[in-house]
């Protein structure tokens, strides 16, 4: 699984997106991939290197000082730059932009998890080289970030010069125009010790206010068999390597350059912390790191396996972003998956609902002890999620932010930030999953359980009971064209489910001798419990009888629809174009909503309902979010629409290899890589996890020979392949398992086929 470019373009455009698509990251720290030798001046660039998790505090101003807006937001800061290095042939200077790129091509290698530039390099005076550089973040010493380069002389004699700089001293991208990154650059990390000790340098510098610290240490060093000297002086910010050796035509030199991050959230001193771990990365043999990361790739790989016939370029294109999801994912609590990833600072870092909603839906079924860390996060956040429920009003339970990084509310915009109250129910519904498919009930006890009461109890403060329904006001779904409604669809359905699975929880902790302590902890009682399951059967779930849709709430069916065929495309985005109060004004959404309710609760609506929905909001959605296209695909499934669901599943995986949304220069989307896993599993191959158990419903794509894939469902795996003539479920580990396939129950003890005109088609 190897992605590649050759001939390398050197426009500002592929420049900067190369960036972003070659980025390195293991879901501790991030480094966007820039020239190491970096542009010439003019050509813009976004050079950063982040943590997940680590934060610094931006001021808000709110136009109207009133109570409970966010005044105080946080931001991933750019928090070092050790990706300089300037090579010498001679006196002559290596740049992509003088003398002549005879041959050039980048590489990312996702079975080895590192990158390559390769360029065949003339100088102005005719010195040849091959130059190749090879960067890996570690999958398995979180810390380290490396690269490896190694310059060949081909024609000539003389010196080669290293310059490897380590720079404290660094800003992030902004751009005021663009409402989805920073609007203005601000310096969030202020260097104030540089330390030389054993040849290598430190920086530790401090966030202006958030007053977190970070250090990051560096060390140069020759490969074995490269003989020449390494000289480092400091500088007021930061530190400068001199590393030179003799140059002899045919005989390689390589230059190791090892780069520590450490933060303050997760060590105690960040400084002795990349102290030790410099010291433990340098001691062992480079290989032994590469190795490593082979073997860790080879394990992600085998539990995520899943394999498209048929289709070589779109195949690609979804091993792509699986790469990125485990590149994106924190591996311990402090952290979250930011919507860009670790690959830009678009979203400034934030985490939103998308983690929960579209990628934990991966790692539940691939690795369980991720998704676990991914809702440990959002329990260690619990005590912000009540502290901003009770600044909203609420006198009980919690309520999680729309965006943030340390648990407090990043959203200036309230209308379509934090009255998307639908993150409760989706945090919740992404906890029932973890369940369901791992029966790991001593987790829920811990953990689980008290995030599903606490937002339940939300809803009960937020709802109210009107001629016998419960009704959810003045709150906005996940359609940020449609904000402040009464009764969103998707919300309520939500709200629904998280009460009934409270009420579940309940019960369940309470026959295993689990509750009394969290119930005691949390003042939690039958009775209340009790309530929770009276809204929830009395949930009012909006239906339009003539059109036999769910409306998006109580008023979207009044509006006028926006004309899209009429919109000019320079138009779009839509949120780019018009203000946000004449949007509202009619029936156009920027993504799914009632159609995405109708996959994650499919069983609380007909299939002709479904169908209605899905056929109505069609025409009127815009996709300008990359949430959108893969859950039409997903339904377009279930419905049989076969055409549509290949067709929108296309333009979920090519997104961002083909820049499709104009927007991949800050930052990958995360979210669409997952939807776009989704896409295949729970689209094409129908899989749902239900209170019963798991389900299937293959179908197969036209265009596409077969595909397979495996899941991990309750200690067991499950090889699934599906082709023209039968679709057979392999117990490939575990005990036996019952299995639902097109709603007939089967017992999985070595394998299942059917028949694939018996597939599930409606």
């Amino acid at each position: 699984m190897i992605y590649e470019i050759t001939d390398l373009k050197l426009d500002n455009a592929s420049l900067i997106l190369n960036e972003t698509l070659f980025h390195n990251a293991n879901g501790y720290i991030g480094v966007r991939s820039n020239f190491e030798e970096g542009y010439p001046g003019g050509i813009p660039s976004i050079q950063g290197a982040y943590i997940n998790g680590f934060y610094d505090f931006v001021e808000m101003k709110q136009a109207e000082k009133l109570y409970g807006l966010v005044e105080e937001k946080q931001t991933m800061p750019n928090v070092a730059d050790t990706q300089g290095i300037r090579v010498f042939l001679g006196d002559e200077e290596f740049s992509m932009f003088t003398g002549t790129v005879l041959e050039s091509k980048r590489t990312l290698n996702m079975e080895e998890g590192y990158t390559l530039r390769r360029v065949l390099w003339r100088s102005p005076n005719g010195k040849e080289a091959e130059i190749i550089i090879k960067r890996l973040t570690s999958f398995t010493r979180l810390s380290l970030f490396l690269i490896e380069y190694a310059v060949t002389p081909l024609n000539f004699d003389g010196s080669i010069l290293f310059i490897s700089t380590h720079q404290g001293e660094v800003t992030n991208h902004s751009n005021p125009d663009d409402p989805r990154v920073a609007a203005e650059t601000v310096k969030h990390i202020i260097p104030f010790r540089v330390e030389l000790r054993d040849g290598r340098s430190f920086v530790v510098s401090r966030t202006a206010r958030s007053g977190l610290t970070v250090c990051t240490a560096v060390e140069n060093r020759f490969a074995s068999g490269t003989e020449g000297t390494v000289t480092t002086e400091t500088l007021e910010t930061g530190t400068v390597t001199r590393a030179s050796a003799a140059a002899v035509r045919g005989r390689t030199v390589k230059l190791y350059k090892y780069t520590v991050f450490s933060d303050s959230i997760r060590q105690n001193n960040c400084e002795n912390h990349a102290g030790e771990d410099i010291e433990k990365h340098t001691r062992i043999p480079v290989e032994d790191i590469y190795r490593e990361q082979r073997e860790y790739l080879r394990e992600y790989w085998d539990g995520a396996f899943l394999e498209i016939r048929g289709d070589e370029k779109l195949s690609l294109a979804v091993h792509y972003n699986l790469y990125q999801l485990i590149q994106s994912v924190t591996k311990d609590g402090y952290g979250n998956i930011a919507a860009k990833g670790l690959s830009g600072e678009g979203y400034e870092g934030h985490f939103f609902w998308d983690t929960e909603m579209y990628i934990q839906p991966f790692f539940t079924l691939t690795n369980p002890e991720i998704s676990k860390t991914l809702i440990e996060y959002r329990f260690n956040t619990l005590e912000e999620a009540r502290k901003n429920a009770r600044m909203l009003g609420h006198s009980r339970g919690a309520l999680y932010p729309w965006r943030t990084i340390m648990g407090k509310e990043c959203s200036g915009y309230f209308p379509a930030g934090t009255a998307q109250y639908h993150i409760n129910g989706d945090i919740a519904y992404s906890i029932v999953a973890y369940y369901i498919s791992t029966r790991d009930i001593s987790f829920i006890a811990e953990k689980g359980a008290e995030i599903v009461f606490e937002t339940a109890r939300l809803w009960m403060d937020t709802g109210n009971y009107y001629r016998g329904k419960f009704l959810i006001n003045d709150v906005t779904g996940p359609d940020e064209y449609t904000c402040i409604v009464n009764n969103n669809y998707y919300t309520n359905v939500c709200a629904r489910y998280n009460l009934y699975w409270a009420r579940v929880f309940y019960e369940i902790l309470e026959s295993s001798g689990a509750l009394a302590p969290l119930a005691e902890k949390i003042g939690l009682s039958a009775g209340e419990i009790k309530a929770f399951s009276h809204a929830a059967e009395n949930m009012y779930l909006p239906y339009d009888e003539e059109l036999g849709i769910n409306p998006q709430d109580d008023s979207f069916l009044s509006k006028k629809v926006w004309d899209i065929p009429a919109t000019p495309k320079d138009k779009f985005p839509l949120l780019m174009h018009y203000h946000p109060l004449y949007l509202y004004r009619f029936q156009v959404c920027k993504q799914v909503d009632t159609v995405l309710a109708h996959f994650v609760f499919e069983d609380a609506q007909s299939i002709e309902t479904i169908r209605n929905s899905f056929l109505y909001y069609e025409k009127i959605t815009t996709h300008d979010s990359s949430l959108s296209a893969c859950i039409f695909s997903i339904i377009a499934s279930k419905l049989g629409f076969r055409d549509k669901a290949y067709m929108y599943f296309g333009d979920s995986a090519k997104l961002d290899l083909f820049d499709t949304h104009r927007n991949t220069k800050d930052g990958i989307h995360i979210a669409n890589m997952g939807g776009n896993y989704m896409a295949i599993v729970y689209g094409f191959g129908g899989l749902r996890l239900k209170e019963k158990g798991i389900h299937f419903a293959p179908t197969l794509p036209e265009q596409w020979e077969g595909y397979s894939f495996k899941v991990h469902f309750r200690g067991s795996r499950i090889l699934v392949e599906v082709d023209r003539e039968s679709a057979r479920f392999t117990l490939l580990s575990g005990e036996e398992k019952s299995i639902y396939i097109n709603s007939v129950e089967y017992d999985l003890h070595d394998q299942v086929s059917i028949k694939m005109e018996a597939a599930h088609e409606v």
